[in-house]
């Protein structure tokens, strides 16, 4: 009994977790969902947050430099053999004058003893063959010009690494638009397909029905056939550039291909048409790349002030306390005299001469900054023709779009007059034939027209910075 609660515990365990599997691995996404799922899964965006990262730790260790350093050591040194320190003899000088003085004879000559001309030096040993120390320094910075603009930079720096993430996020998002809309109007060549499918298989009915009672020849029941088997084919092409597609957004948006992914909004000719913004002042501004310029622009100018500043002296106040012993013996765990080293002070350094180092660095920023003034205003001529461009290609689409919506109007009504005639007996299959051949090509066209549209529109909003 145990074992079979046990069991269909266990089972509705796995059933459950298989479901919300099944549930997590599908997505129905608008375009905007998209957006969001890119910035959090998309490979590009996600190392450009790093760098977000990497930057506030790089701002850390600029901060670091101005706050107080504290260093510590420990010593410990045994003389196998203490150093030897060679002085000049400083005792024989006084022997030798208590000698003369006293007029001591030499021995063996008789004569009295006289001070050489040279003494010569002492081997003398110095210090003890154990030494201890410990010792502490206290650094604080006062003044380094480099430092301080560092400090000053600090904010701009993390600015211009969170604006290349939204640079990334804007040339993925309009990547994005792209292929969303292009599958959502997918959806509308598959709904006219079905409709021409539909279309052929009522009047291949009709055809048949007609050859039964001999008004027909069985040549045209073929003709249908083969256009109905040239249909479906046609959408199972479709139908397999349209998965490619999905595949292609999943990717981009940084989804595993196993899960599932369906288009919440839908795309026609209205939505085409509408929210688009003809106010084109600040067109720069809203520009997500001239935004990144400016930032960096802005740290040029930090970089040659840095350069600037270090002409002049680096100033840092110091205090040092330490504390030493020597022994004889290894006795620095007992009792015995350490003696104490302490002091305070002032350093100022300054680099007199450099070979012209700093002056280089200083002309190859500024040679940096004319680089970037003239990025910018590349910038704006480029950004001048892409509106332009993306204007005429946008109106040009639209118009299209409506001219071939009327075709596939009309070319639709051709199409219904020429079967009733052909039902009716007064029309040929030729007729039938070159009315669909001429409603699948207006349809053809109105698509193609819907694709050009939307790519024309999103590239009209990079233009001005209003993609949404």
């Amino acid at each position: 009994m145990m074992k079979s609660i046990l069991l269909m515990v266990l089972l509705s365990i796995t059933i459950a977790y298989s479901y919300a599997q099944e549930k997590t691995d599908k997505h129905n996404f608008t375009i905007q969902q998209c957006i969001e799922y890119a910035k959090k899964n998309n490979v590009q965006v996600k190392n450009a947050l790093l760098d977000i990262k990497i930057q506030e730790q790089v701002n850390r260790g600029v901060t670091s430099a101005a706050y107080p350093q504290l260093n510590g050591s420990v010593g410990y040194t045994y003389y196998n053999d203490i150093p030897v320190q060679s002085i000049p003899d400083f005792i024989s000088p006084a022997v030798y004058g208590v000698l003369t003085h006293e007029h001591v004879q030499n021995g063996q000559t008789g004569n009295g003893i006289t001070a050489p001309g040279s003494y010569g030096i002492i081997p003398a040993q110095f210090g003890s063959k154990y030494v201890a120390n410990g010792t502490l320094q206290l650094q604080q910075l006062l003044f380094d010009g480099q430092v301080f603009v560092g400090l000053q930079a600090r904010n701009t720096t993390l600015k211009f690494q969170q604006k290349a993430v939204e640079v990334t996020e804007e040339s993925i998002k309009v990547n994005i638009y792209k292929i969303y809309y292009q599958l959502a109007v997918s959806k509308s060549q598959i709904e006219l397909l079905d409709a021409n499918i539909e279309r052929i298989e009522k009047l291949l009915k009709d055809v048949k029905e007609i050859y039964k009672n001999g008004f027909a020849e069985q040549l045209d029941v073929d003709k249908l056939t083969v256009q109905l088997s040239n249909l479906k084919t046609e959408k199972e092409k479709v139908l397999n550039i349209v998965e490619i597609g999905y595949l292609g957004l999943k990717t981009l948006i940084g989804m595993p291909v196993k899960e599932t992914l369906t288009l919440k909004d839908n795309i026609t000719y209205d939505d085409i048409k509408s929210g688009l913004l003809t106010d084109t002042a600040s067109i720069y501004k809203n520009r997500k790349e001239y935004q990144y310029l400016e930032l960096a622009k802005k740290l040029n100018e930090y970089n040659i002030k840095r350069y600037k500043l270090s002409y002049f002296p680096t100033i840092a106040a110091v205090g040092v306390y330490g504390k030493n012993a020597q022994r004889n013996k290894l006795t620095f765990f007992e009792k015995g005299d350490w003696y104490t080293t302490s002091y305070f002070g002032l350093n100022a350094s300054i680099s007199l001469f450099d070979g012209f180092s700093k002056d280089s660095k200083i002309k190859q920023s500024k040679y940096e900054l004319q680089k970037t003034n003239n990025t910018i205003e590349s910038f704006k001529l480029s950004v001048n023709n892409e509106l332009s461009s993306a204007t005429l290609k946008f109106n040009s689409a639209i118009s299209t779009v409506e001219s071939q919506k009327r075709n596939m109007v009309l070319a639709e009504k051709v199409y219904d007059q020429t079967k009733k005639k052909f039902e009716a007996g007064t029309g040929s299959n030729t007729e039938i034939n070159a009315a669909e051949t001429d409603l699948k090509s207006a349809q053809t066209n109105y698509i193609t027209a819907l694709y050009d549209a939307v790519i024309a529109k999103v590239d009209f909003l990079k233009a001005t910075g209003k993609l949404p």
